[in-house]
């Protein structure tokens, strides 16, 4: 599941982005300050930060630089101001993204989706997960001695769930990533092609495999842990 790291000294805000997201399918953690905020990231080792540029101890900016020196994961700023210079201030402090408050939680979700996609590690053109290779740039699966090629739709989703392994992914993030967020298809589309992907892995030597995590979504594992 995505870990998103919520940093904010009002305390209204934090709950309203607690809540949408939980409610949305991320695990949400909280911090007042940036002090706290930095204190999380290595006990949580969160996906994404959503931080409050004016905050006490330690202000937005300030936790944005070190997280860009120090870290590997995106941040979207939220401030009360919205002039350009205040802007270029947090872009140039390396935030990925830039929220105005009062905003609505819907857009919040649309740009966390957005820095997301742009993070995303199947991006990568090589991902290997136990004995399984996967080529992104030939769009290959290799399992041992034996190359697997699937259609694109399953071949997506097989490397989307093994760019983090026994990492679960909810059913809507999925169907995001493989068809897009305006996906309008009958429900069982994604049960289908996983069940398909089963099936191929099954006919190989392939020590990896998609478990279904009950009213969540699915992950990949190995066979042996």
């Amino acid at each position: 599941m995505v870990v998103i790291l919520a940093v904010d000294d009002d305390m209204h805000t934090l709950e309203l982005i607690s809540i949408f997201l939980s409610n949305t399918g991320y695990r949400v953690v909280k911090a007042e300050n940036g002090k706290e905020g930095l204190a999380l990231i290595e006990k949580e080792m969160p996906d994404l930060a959503i931080v409050d540029v004016m905050m006490p101890e330690m202000d937005g900016l300030t936790l944005t630089k070190i997280i860009r020196e120090q870290y590997d994961f995106p941040v979207l700023l939220l401030t009360a101001k919205g002039g350009l210079e205040d802007k270029e201030k947090g872009y140039l402090a390396g935030s990925d993204d830039y929220l105005v408050k009062p905003f609505e939680p819907k857009e919040l979700l649309f740009r966390i989706r957005a820095i997301l996609r742009r993070y995303d590690k199947t991006s990568d053109a090589n991902i290997q997960v136990g004995n399984m290779l996967i080529n992104r740039k030939s769009f290959e699966v290799q399992i041992g001695e034996e190359l697997l090629v699937l259609p694109l739709k399953e071949f997506e989703l097989l490397s989307k769930l093994a760019s983090k392994p026994n990492q679960v992914f909810t059913r809507d993030q999925l169907i995001e990533t493989v068809w897009g967020i305006d996906f309008e298809g009958e429900e069982q589309t994604l049960s289908v092609h996983i069940k398909r992907i089963r099936e191929r892995l099954a006919k190989t030597q392939a020590d990896v495999q998609i478990k279904t995590v009950r009213g969540i979504g699915y992950k990949l594992e190995g066979t042996h842990t």
